[in-house]
């Protein structure tokens, strides 16, 4: 069946390499980052509206979908929707005293996901927890991460990312991937919880990049020639707010039953790496192969960074270059999921159109 002339296709997509916080991009703002990706030759009218999402680490994938549905809805034909993250340079936050009190602002670390009376879980306590769950070892997290950073050595060393990026200065690649030795991952200490499987080496990297991508309608598309991903359906849906990184399995169950797909039909998945923990029990909940060569087959944020508003649009670019730029026929689907602190679970499915 043939697409509708309004439905919402990518067309074009991008990123920044992905450096560590302090380190490749210390010095650049978010604006910098997001600026980076801004076509020179064409600057934006100063009659171009924005929005600002937040969504936390599915900001970026949220972004991407609700631009979709302004395009479908006839507010534009052409709209830019991703994220940018620059941990390096975000401002300190603080808590104010009471008028009166004389008290010093106290400074926090982040905002709550939650109330405090449902958990409001730090995402690494939370990741620990969703282990336990789930019977998820250490032994298991460590091999997946490690398997990350491999496949994104093999990505950069055949220049399967070159045509996605523009360059930065400060960076020649993404700066965080790098050969894991087993023995070192199974020496290094529990990170967020006594006794718990997180480490350093199978959590994500606090992170600064940025990504884009041009949403147009089918006809659009159809006029200039080009080929691209057709956003099949999308959608976001809740979870206990004490296993966060569980959000994903609900919504891409939901998404899958409504567009009446399985995860036999994908050809390629992207799930926001921000721990191990949170992509075992993703590939448990549908019973994938921990290996499956289909999800972040170049590897995900466990090897390149998590700039958290950034990771989700991130996703959706491997996508269009796994997809898109690989050749891949029309028909062939995509999906790109990530997980929110306080619950909730960010899902598209996207689909090669030529």
């Amino acid at each position: 069946m043939s697409a509708s002339p309004d439905s919402p296709v990518i067309v074009a997509a991008r990123r920044t390499w992905i450096g560590t916080a302090g380190h490749g991009h210390a010095d650049l703002s978010a604006t910098d980052l997001a600026a980076a990706l801004r076509d020179p030759a064409g600057p934006l009218s100063e009659r171009v509206p924005g929005l600002t999402i937040d969504r936390q680490c599915g900001s970026g994938l949220a972004a991407v979908l609700l631009a979709a549905q302004g395009v479908r809805a006839g507010d534009g034909d052409l709209v830019l929707a991703g994220g940018v993250e620059s941990a390096s340079t975000a401002p300190l936050r603080a808590h104010r005293p009471p008028r009166g009190s004389g008290a010093q602002p106290v400074p926090y670390d982040r905002a709550p996901f939650t109330p405090s009376e449902l958990g409001d879980p730090d995402m690494g306590a939370a990741a620990d927890a969703l282990a336990h769950a789930r019977g998820i070892g250490r032994e298991r997290q460590d091999a997946y991460a490690a398997r990350s950073h491999a496949r994104a050595l093999a990505a950069h060393a055949a220049g399967r990312f070159d045509a996605e990026v523009v360059p930065v200065d400060g960076l020649a690649r993404d700066e965080r991937a790098r050969r894991l030795d087993p023995a070192l991952l199974a020496r290094l200490p529990s990170a967020f919880t006594p006794g718990g499987d997180g480490t350093a080496g199978n959590a994500s990297p606090v992170s600064d990049g940025a990504a884009v991508v041009a949403v147009v309608p089918e006809r659009v598309r159809a006029r200039l020639g080009l080929p691209g991903l057709r956003l099949v359906g999308g959608l976001t849906r809740g979870c206990d707010p004490r296993l966060p990184g569980w959000g994903p399995v609900p919504a891409v169950r939901e998404l899958l039953d409504c567009t009446d797909r399985t995860t036999g039909d994908l050809a390629a998945l992207e799930l926001v790496e921000a721990f191990a923990a949170q992509v075992l029990a993703f590939t448990g909940a549908f019973s994938l192969p921990d290996d499956d060569a289909r999800l972040c087959a170049d590897g995900g944020a466990l090897a390149l960074g998590h700039p958290w508003g950034a990771s989700g649009s991130v996703s959706v670019v491997r996508l269009f270059s796994r997809l898109v730029r690989s050749g891949a026929p029309a028909g062939s689907l995509g999906l790109a999921a990530a997980a929110v602190g306080g619950g909730l679970g960010v899902a598209g499915l996207f689909e090669v159109v030529r």
